[in-house]
């Protein structure tokens, strides 16, 4: 198997997916109502510093490391999950909440197409699918579309997760690539 750790096995990678990945578990445990009690209102502390704060300075110190790609990510979306969770208190329509998640899907989808590795481009497509379906949900008014769209950040986050464990320790990071079938050539 191998065993590609370089791409975002950095201390700065590791610590910004450990962020983004308890972040998107708060939030997407907090839509789906799984645990009792337990909303998207309550993962607003962890967006702020976790998802927020921490997120942001990770994504300096990228830069500062010359990572241009985590650098971006984790500046944007420490942004936006800060926001998100200074913004939580503030009385807004259905179709302003939607609108905000709307664009910050548009984020996660421009990280997504950015390229990188297996892990991240995962994490983020699996963000992006949740917060478009946050959004329509938004939208809509629609309470199952919600849950799902929770469940989707809830799989983003393990991404996440899984993908900065991996890298402090030396886990497989990419799927191994192996020819179609016996007698394939490069040639076809």
């Amino acid at each position: 198997m191998d065993n590609d750790v370089s791409a975002g096995s950095g201390t700065t990678t590791v610590v910004g997916r450990l962020a983004l990945g308890i972040t998107l578990l708060a939030f997407g445990l907090g839509y789906t109502e799984v645990i009792d009690g337990v909303s998207a209102a309550d993962a607003v502390s962890i967006a702020q510093y976790v998802g927020g704060v921490a997120l942001f300075v990770a994504g300096l110190l990228a830069f500062r490391d010359h990572d241009n790609a985590s650098g971006t990510a984790f500046t944007a979306l420490g942004a936006l999950w800060f926001t998100w969770a200074v913004a939580a208190d503030a009385t807004v329509s259905a179709n302003a909440a939607g609108l905000f998640l709307l664009l910050f899907a548009l984020v996660a989808l421009s990280l997504t197409l950015a390229g990188g590795d297996q892990l991240g481009q995962g994490a983020y497509g699996l963000f992006f699918l949740s917060l478009l379906l946050l959004s329509i949900a938004m939208f809509a008014d629609n309470d199952g579309l919600a849950k799902v769209g929770g469940w989707c950040a809830v799989a983003a986050g393990a991404v996440a997760w899984y993908a900065a464990t991996a890298a402090l320790a030396h886990w497989p990071t990419s799927i191994p690539r192996r020819a179609a079938g016996r007698g394939v050539t490069a040639t076809g």
